[in-house]
């Protein structure tokens, strides 16, 4: 902390260095060497005196867009984990990606509910060793990076084996997903926090400090974005091939069949045949190959607006001439930083760079709830939390009184006691009529011995305001006597009258048949 024994020798805005000890992160001081050999530092965080007061406006409200891509996200998992598959159309991939997404959240929320101290001394800011909340932060920020790169670039992956090469993705595939997707983003958060640590340096959330940040996290992870890149245009450079072909393809065997014919494998496929088949996978997995382009995209931007960043800041510390104008202008006007930020641009990324980057990074979230959220999820819910009370409220088969609107509202109801616009009873409207004492006008519609006898037995639906109980008696299975499902030796076909509706005791050989009586019953 300041040492109060000894008196700042420094122009102000500047302070002595030797009034501080050597706690939190030393080496993000931003300091210079005066000819007297006085140490004089510019005053902590270094983005109040090079950016204007709504830098952290900006900041703020990044963060508040987290909290709402955290909510999303965790409603995602949630709907996941508690709703039906054929609600859902969960697949670990996206499962995966919206987790590591969430890490990612959490690292700009995190901040956002603590209120932390960015500086540990009036010179210096904090490091992960002096504060909980930046290790907290820089941890999840770093996994949840990782994690994104590394499942965007298994999801391109895995599209790329099914379209261009008709590899069906499996068990196998899931396990190695399982293990580089989480054991990579694992091994680069350990060594990122071995080799070069965490500090306040950007605002109020931790990033990666500048010692051996390219080597143990900003390379590797360019790496995997730029295969993520390679195979995603591959995929579409394969795609638009297709397409072409199948524009060229006149064959006529494929216009009917969407199938491919397998004489020899999958490879037999004619152009439009592939064509089709390439289509129906990217319609089901367009929204995939979206996100893969939106996170790839924030992460890739990210890194070279950070690796941008800090090199200059680390410039400037090796060659404080750089600097030389805008800390004269601090000097000369007393500390006023709104005189002199036009002189801190060319050392500082803009601040509509910055808000991009930020916002871009906090809308990862909103953009998985928009394209991997489904609207069979909310249905899915409506239905688990309002089905309790549908089932109180549903109708029995009691009531003589149905109203219309109970009728239109289900078209399945087997009560359809209400009268259409016709002022015909709904029995008539929708089922056919049978012959009642009230209906002699009805004609006599056909119908089996068998329902003759029972006809005693509808007595109590003569009435024409009740459906006929269609359901209550199940007819007999008669086994049918020729049978081609499976071989069978040559039979001896017989006809039994009792097995029709004819007349028996006629010999159907001697008796002469009137073609225009056969109608008649």
């Amino acid at each position: 902390m300041a040492n109060r024994t000894a008196v700042n020798q420094c122009p102000p805005p500047f302070l002595q260095d030797v009034l501080f000890d050597l706690g939190g992160f030393v080496e993000g001081r931003l300091c210079r060497q005066l000819p007297n050999g006085i140490t004089c530092c510019l005053p902590c965080p270094m983005t109040d005196w090079a950016y204007p007061d709504s830098f952290q406006t900006i900041g703020t409200a990044a963060q508040w867009v987290s909290v709402v891509g955290v909510i999303a996200c965790v409603a995602l998992l949630v709907s996941w984990a508690v709703l039906p598959v054929e609600k859902t159309f969960r697949h670990y991939l996206s499962i995966c990606l919206t987790t590591a997404v969430l890490f990612m959240s959490l690292g700009f929320v995190i901040p956002l509910a603590a209120q932390p101290e960015e500086c540990y001394d009036a010179i210096t800011p904090h490091a992960m060793q002096t504060s909980s909340v930046c290790a907290a932060s820089g941890t999840f920020l770093i996994l949840g990076g990782w994690a994104g790169v590394m499942w965007v670039f298994l999801r391109a992956l895995s599209l790329h084996l099914q379209i261009c090469w008709q590899v069906v993705v499996g068990r196998n595939f899931m396990w190695f997903s399982q293990a580089t997707g989480w054991g990579i983003p694992i091994l680069g958060v350990v060594f990122a926090i071995v080799f070069s640590g965490f500090s306040f340096r950007f605002g109020s959330t931790c990033h990666i400090n500048h010692k051996n940040s390219l080597a143990d996290l900003w390379i590797p992870l360019l790496v995997f974005a730029g295969l993520t890149i390679i195979i995603q245009f591959a995929t579409f450079g394969y795609c638009i091939k297709v397409y072409l072909a199948s524009l060229a393809d006149n064959s006529s065997s494929t216009e009917g069949s969407g199938l491919p014919s397998y004489t020899n494998s999958i490879r037999t496929m004619t152009p439009k045949q592939a064509y089709r088949r390439v289509r129906r996978v990217i319609e089901l997995q367009w929204r995939g190959i979206a996100i893969v382009l939106i996170i790839i995209t924030d992460v890739i931007f990210f890194s070279i607006v950070f690796v941008f960043q800090d090199n200059t800041v680390e410039a400037v510390k090796r060659d404080s001439s750089i600097a030389s104008e805008w800390i004269t202008c601090l000097f000369f006007n007393g500390g006023k930083k709104d005189l002199c930020l036009d002189k801190a641009s060319p050392l500082v990324v803009n601040m509509p760079t910055v808000g991009a980057v930020l916002f871009l990074l906090a809308m990862n979230g909103i953009w998985l709830a928009l394209l991997l959220g489904r609207w069979s999820m909310v249905t899915g819910w409506r239905d688990m939390l309002m089905g309790p009370l549908s089932d109180k409220n549903k109708k029995e088969f009691v009531s003589v009184d149905a109203r219309l609107e109970d009728f239109k509202k289900d078209t399945r109801s087997y009560e359809m006691l209400s009268r259409d616009d016709s002022g015909k009873p709904m029995d008539e409207a929708v089922t056919p009529s049978v012959v009642t004492p009230v209906s002699p006008t009805a004609k006599l519609p056909l119908r089996s011995p068998s329902s003759l006898r029972d006809s005693g037995r509808d007595s109590a639906n003569q009435d024409g305001r009740r459906t006929p109980d269609y359901f209550g008696h199940t007819a007999r299975y008669h086994a049918p006597v020729r049978s081609f499902s499976s071989p069978r030796p040559p039979q001896t076909v017989t006809w039994d009258a009792r097995e029709t509706y004819a007349r028996p005791g006629q010999n159907q050989q001697d008796e002469y048949v009137n073609p225009l009586g056969l109608n008649r019953i």
